[in-house]
């Protein structure tokens, strides 16, 4: 079984790791890919936008299946393009991925099926923009409509930062991702990453997990890509696992069915657990990044035939086995991100980790300069490990991380600190 696999980030990383085991796997390919993947998988030089070089790749090279990791992507019709040349593909219609590609679709079918999630209001002008967010009070939660690579999401204090972030998306802050704005409640609780994979009618659980989205230590500083995440966590309860499924995900496949959308792929929940219930905070369309990286690390399954059942329309006979074990990781990014970053610094002493117990590094931007491991983007590596509890995966996690030589790299030391605080109770 050919398998192209589409993205180059820690994500792409870690389902070539696993889609590596597969007993039926034949050639790899990926697209791009970076300098870890090409440990895995023979790396083509073709981007993730360009649809037109990415069929045609696969269409050459009689590819039998093509898994597609990020969202762009996903939002510009790579799984139509792909289907319509006779290829089976994993990832939503250009139709169904308006679930990620528009967070105002999302907020109207949430009203309109009674799905549960924050208050809010569409714009496309500031002037009742602000009046909206002042009369929800603060903070106030500001978005822009389009995809903005994880970071259009701006969460104001005060009446200032409120319209300095709704200025700035009208401003361009975010392209032509800012052009309409939603602004909504903010909601008090926890924050958990759920995932399913759909084949249009049927879901099949993948998890939970636990991302880390501010940049700094304590969930301080602005919001980022995601700093690190862990699975299991102890909040997914399995009744609250039941009540997601049936207050959110079924009724959200249900109604693009309906529409004659049926949802083929990856949907993943962020949700905010409050002292109502899990509420939806916004829907994404693939596995997340990091937490692909703790799902991959847990699960014991052959992920190929699961992925190829649900693009076919049939997962009616799949189940997948998971570890009980929690696995962590950890994002080192580059000095300055998620502002302006220094590209082309040196990476060493990656090859230390290896006599480390369950330790992992999934690359997410490297490249090589002759023999020499560069850092190529903001959020460069993952550094991830197993354990029997999540103060026992972060303590090998982060004694990976620093066998790492990269001045220019930084990291959050603090991934699972309330998981860590939960595990050891009160005092």
């Amino acid at each position: 079984m050919d398998v192209l696999l589409v993205g180059s980030g820690a994500r792409e990383h870690a389902l070539a790791w696993k889609l590596r085991q597969s007993p039926i796997l034949g050639r790899l390919f990926c697209a791009p890919g970076n300098a870890g993947i090409a440990a895995l998988a023979e790396c083509v030089a073709i981007g993730v936008e360009d649809l037109d070089g990415l069929v045609d790749f696969a269409r050459k090279m009689a590819v039998d299946f093509v898994l597609i990791g990020p969202e762009a992507p996903l939002v510009a019709g790579l799984a139509d393009r792909m289907a319509a040349a006779g290829i089976l593909a994993l990832g939503p219609s250009l139709t169904a991925a308006r679930l990620e590609g528009s967070k105002g679709f999302v907020k109207d079918l949430c009203r309109a099926h009674q799905i549960p999630t924050a208050d809010y209001e569409r714009f496309d002008a500031p002037a009742p923009a602000k009046a909206f967010a002042a009369k929800l009070g603060y903070p106030v939660v500001i978005k822009a409509d389009g995809l903005a690579a994880g970071k259009g999401v701006v969460i104001a204090a005060d009446a200032d930062e409120a319209d300095n972030a709704i200025d700035a998306m009208f401003d361009g802050a975010f392209g032509t991702a800012g052009q309409q704005i939603v602004v909504e409640e903010f909601l008090e609780g926890e924050e958990v990453s759920f995932f399913v994979l759909s084949d249009g009618q049927r879901v099949l659980t993948l998890g939970a997990a636990q991302d880390h989205k501010r940049v700094g230590d304590g969930d301080l500083g602005p919001n980022t890509g995601g700093m690190g995440a862990y699975s299991p966590t102890s909040l997914m309860t399995p009744r609250l696992q039941d009540e997601v499924l049936h207050r959110i995900i079924e009724p959200t496949i249900t109604a693009l069915a309906r529409a004659g959308a049926a949802y083929r792929g990856v949907l993943f929940a962020g949700l905010m657990l409050t002292q109502q219930g899990p509420k939806l905070i916004e829907f994404n369309c693939r596995f997340g990044d990091p937490e692909c990286q703790v799902l991959m690390l847990r699960l014991k399954s052959d992920l190929l035939p699961a992925l190829m059942g649900a693009a076919r329309g049939d997962l009616k006979d799949i189940t997948l086995d998971w570890s009980a074990e929690v696995a962590l990781t950890v994002v080192l990014a580059a000095r300055g991100y998620p502002g302006s970053y220094l590209k082309g610094t040196p990476i060493r002493g990656l090859d230390r980790h290896g006599g480390l117990k369950d330790a992992f590094v999934f690359h997410a931007a490297t490249s090589k300069n002759g023999d020499q491991l560069v850092a190529s983007g903001g959020r460069v590596l993952s550094v991830s490990a197993r354990g029997a509890s999540v103060s026992e995966a972060q303590a090998l996690a982060y004694a990976a991380v620093d066998q790492i030589d990269w001045p220019e790299g930084f990291c959050r030391r603090d991934i699972g600190w309330r998981a860590i605080a939960r595990e050891q109770g009160p005092g």
